[in-house]
Parts: structure tokens; sequence; C-alpha cells
């Protein structure tokens, strides 16, 4: 939607007497882009890049004057700009200078997971494709939706028709179910929002739905019964980050004449399996002291 806005912004042609022929007609100075107003954060930024570099370069702390000319601002603007940045954790102050703060690391942290993840996990989406010939999914959580970020598909003429990109509810799906189950306020917020029915066997009571989810837990592994898509049947299982909170899920689809009920059981701690191994890869804190089976 935003991308909308802007297209429609810097392609539309309004005549002169609409409200962006007025605009058009208004000083240069009114015509800046919103983005060129942000000075000051533009220059907070600057001031967080400079400490960046100076450690990168080897220092320790940067003191205020050195960052004054590095910057080439007055030593009171730097310290003003210096001040949120300090109250966000971006940066630290001790009797020698200012140096990045604790908070850039878990900033930095959860870009290296969600940047290594696709890679870490490929193989094993292979493993489970080779072993059962079925579609292998990785998805990652989005509000009350989850998002296909990786795909391996089956090799057999007949497969899924989901796409990398597309999102979809957690509720009725068997990865969405795996994060679900583990996200106990995000199973409030889908409950109020309401669980339309996509197939005759979709969960649409907010009880059975946390029923279901207690089941999960305890097998660890989750099951959509052909309740998102019309002849397809998912297993599904959770993906633990390093802070031992959800951090994707992986699933395994396939129609449900191939993927039946009977072999559900055996699939399941298959996936599970994998999901595991996939988290101690990413170092989630739940495998720490407990090895995992070979």
């Amino acid at each position: 939607m935003i991308a909308a806005k802007v297209e429609a912004t810097e392609t539309g042609c309004p005549g002169p007497n609409t409200m962006w022929g007025v605009m058009a007609e208004a000083s240069p100075k009114d015509q800046q882009p919103t983005r060129n107003n942000s000075s000051s954060l533009r220059r907070a930024i600057h001031v967080l890049n400079e400490i960046a570099a100076w450690q990168s370069d080897g220092g320790q702390d940067c003191a205020l004057p050195e960052l004054s000319k590095r910057l080439s601002m007055s030593k009171s603007t730097v310290h003003r700009l210096l001040a949120p940045l300090i109250d966000a954790g971006l940066v630290e102050q001790s009797p020698y200078g200012y140096r990045l703060g604790q908070h850039t690391a878990y900033l930095g942290g959860i870009y290296l997971d969600r940047l290594d993840l696709r890679s870490v996990a490929r193989e094993h989406l292979e493993s489970l494709v080779a072993s059962t010939g079925e579609t292998a999914h990785l998805v990652l959580h989005s509000g009350t939706e989850m998002t296909y970020i990786d795909k391996v598909e089956s090799p057999a003429a007949l497969r899924m028709h989901s796409r990398v990109g597309v999102r979809m509810p957690l509720y009725c799906t068997g990865a969405g179910k795996a994060l679900l189950a583990y996200l106990p306020a995000v199973v409030d917020e889908v409950i109020a929002r309401g669980l339309p029915s996509r197939t005759p066997t979709t969960i649409v009571d907010g009880e059975e739905l946390r029923r279901d989810l207690a089941r999960t837990r305890e097998r660890g592994y989750s099951v959509d019964e052909v309740e998102n898509e019309p002849g397809i049947r998912c297993v599904g299982a959770v993906v633990f980050g390093r802070d031992g909170r959800p951090a994707a899920a992986i699933s395994l689809s396939g129609p449900e004449n191939r993927l039946t009920r009977e072999l559900v059981p055996r699939l399941g701690p298959m996936v599970a399996a994998e999901a595991d191994r996939i988290s101690k890869r990413l170092g989630s804190s739940r495998f720490l002291l407990t090895p995992l089976p070979d």
C-alpha cells in the first residue's frame, strides 16, 4: 500500500487547479521531500556510524572532542545527538568517551538470525523431501499470519501451489499452528479476530483451537487436517531461536490421498526432529543442555 502511494505521487499528473497543482506552485523549500525534514535523525545516525567506525578500526571509547572533529560538528551538537542514542541503549558512555551500546548487539543478532535462517534450514528441508517425497516449507511469523520464505518442491507430478512470499493465516496451517502453539498472546488476538472457515474441516471455535495447540505442544508437531487448502494435509514443527522463543517453523505438505492420516504419526516426528536440528544449529537456548539424537 505504501509503495502504491509513492508511485501515485511520483507518476501522477494532477492539473494546476488540484491540491497537487497548488503544491507544485509552492516555494522550493516547501517542495522538499518529507524524508529531508528529519535532519536530527540523520545526524544521530551519522554519530552512531562514526562510533562504529572508530571501534571497527581498533579504537576503544571515542572521546567527545574526537567525535566532534570526525563529524565536523560542534561538541554541544554531538552531545545533544548522543542523548537519545544513550537512552535507547544504542550508545554507552564511560569516563573515557562513547562506545556502541548493548542494544546494537541485540538488533544485530536479530538481523543475523534472519539472514542465516534460510541457508541453515535449506538442507533440512531437502532432507525431508528426499525422505518423504512431499513438499517442505520454511515460514516466518508475521502478526496473525505467516509468510513462506523458502520451499523445496516434491518430485511428484501433483504438487502444492504455495509460493515464497505468500502470507497465510496461522490458525489453519501446519506451520502456522506450530508457531501459534508457543505464542499465547497471538492466540488471543487470532481468536478475537475470528476464525473464518477455509475448508469444511477448519477449526472455527476458539476453545477447540486452544485444545489443538495444546496437543501440538504435547506431541511436538502440528497437524493441518485439510484445514487451509482443500485436498492438502500438512504437518509442521516450530524452530526456536537463540533466545529460546519461536523464530520460524517448517512443514511438510502433500495431497491428502498421498500424505494420509495414517502417515501423520510417522511423518510428524520426522518434521519435529529436523526443526530441532535447525534450532540447535541456530544456537537455541532450549538445546544448550539437551543433546539432540543423531
